[in-house]
C-alpha cells in the first residue's frame, strides 16, 4: 500500500472521488425510483365459504363402508380448497377428486416447512413439491384429518401482487388479468372408505376461498430512508479501502516528518561544531 501511494500520490483523491461519484449515482437511482415509478401493488379481497352439515351416501361392500358425495363450489377465481374430517375410523382412505386438478401436499400451509430432497433439507415450495392430480388420496391415522389444496401455484392470484405499467389504469387492467380465472370444474367428489360396517357418518367441513380484485396503488419508497441505507452501504464498503489507505498514508507522513526533524537536528549540530 505504501509503495502504491508512493507511485500514485493521487490515489487517495481518486478513491474519494470514486466514493462521491457512487454516492451521487445511488442518490439519483433512489430519486428516479421515487419520482417516476412504474410498479404498482394490487390487493385482493378473499371470500371464504364454509360447507358444513354435508350429507353422505352410504354403501357397504365386502365389510367396508363407502361414503360418497358431490359438492358444487364457486369456480370463479377459486384459489384454496381445504377439507377437515372428524369421526373417522383408523385406517380410513379419503379421496378428494376434481377433474380440473388440484395441488396438494402434507406441508401445504405449514409455515417454515422443510422437505428432504436427495438427502438434504430444503424449503418447501408447492410449485416444486406439490402433487398436481385430479385425485388426492390420503390415509387417516386417527379420527381426524385435514387436507389443504390449491387450484394454482401462481402467487399472483392470491392475496396481492405487483404489476409493471405506464399508468394506474393500465396497471389495474394487468392486475385483473392476473387474478381473473375460472377453475375448470366446480364439482368436488368426496369418497371415504372405512373398514367394517360403520354406522357413524364422518363429519366433513370444506372451506373454499375465492379472490376478487380490491385495490391498486403505486409502489412507493421512503427516499430518505433508502438514501441513508445506500449511503451506509457505500461508506461501509469504501471504509474498508480508505481507512487502511489513510492509516498507511499518515503513518508514512509522520515517519517522514520524524526523519526530516532528525536531519535538521543533525545539520544544526554539524553547523554548531
Amino acid at each position: 500500500m505504501k509503495k502504491a501511494l508512493a507511485q500514485n500520490p493521487n490515489l487517495l483523491r481518486t478513491l474519494i472521488g470514486l466514493s462521491l461519484t457512487l454516492i451521487f449515482m445511488l442518490s439519483y437511482a433512489v430519486y428516479g425510483a421515487t419520482v417516476s415509478p412504474n410498479y404498482y401493488i394490487y390487493q385482493t379481497e378473499a371470500t371464504n365459504t364454509e360447507f358444513s352439515e354435508i350429507e353422505l351416501n352410504k354403501q357397504v361392500i365386502d365389510n367396508e363402508t363407502y361414503w360418497t358425495t358431490v359438492l358444487d363450489v364457486n369456480a370463479q377465481n377459486l384459489t384454496w380448497v381445504n377439507m377437515s374430517i372428524d369421526d373417522l375410523a383408523s385406517g380410513a382412505i379419503i379421496k378428494l377428486s376434481n377433474t380440473a386438478k388440484l395441488y396438494s401436499h402434507q406441508f401445504l400451509g405449514v409455515e417454515d416447512a422443510k422437505v428432504t430432497v436427495n438427502g438434504d433439507k430444503v424449503d418447501f415450495r408447492c410449485s416444486e413439491h406439490c402433487q398436481h392430480s385430479d385425485t388426492i388420496e390420503v390415509e387417516s391415522e386417527d379420527s381426524s384429518i385435514e387436507l389443504r389444496s390449491l387450484t394454482s401455484t401462481d402467487p399472483a392470484r392470491r392475496s396481492n401482487g405487483t404489476v409493471y405499467a405506464d399508468d394506474i389504469q393500465e396497471a389495474e387492467q394487468e392486475a385483473r388479468k392476473e387474478i381473473d380465472h375460472l377453475h375448470g370444474s366446480p364439482q368436488l367428489i368426496i369418497e371415504i372408505k372405512e373398514p367394517g360396517d360403520k354406522s357413524v357418518q364422518p363429519v366433513i367441513v370444506i372451506h373454499t376461498v375465492n379472490e376478487e380484485f380490491s385495490s391498486i396503488e403505486v409502489y412507493s419508497i421512503d427516499a430518505a430512508t433508502e438514501f441513508l441505507w445506500a449511503l451506509a452501504a457505500v461508506v461501509g464498503c469504501f471504509s474498508m479501502i480508505l481507512i487502511p489507505s489513510f492509516t498507511v498514508y499518515f503513518a508514512a507522513r509522520a515517519k517522514d516528518k520524524k526523519r526530516e526533524e532528525k536531519l535538521k537536528l543533525a545539520e544544526s549540530e554539524s553547523i554548531d561544531e
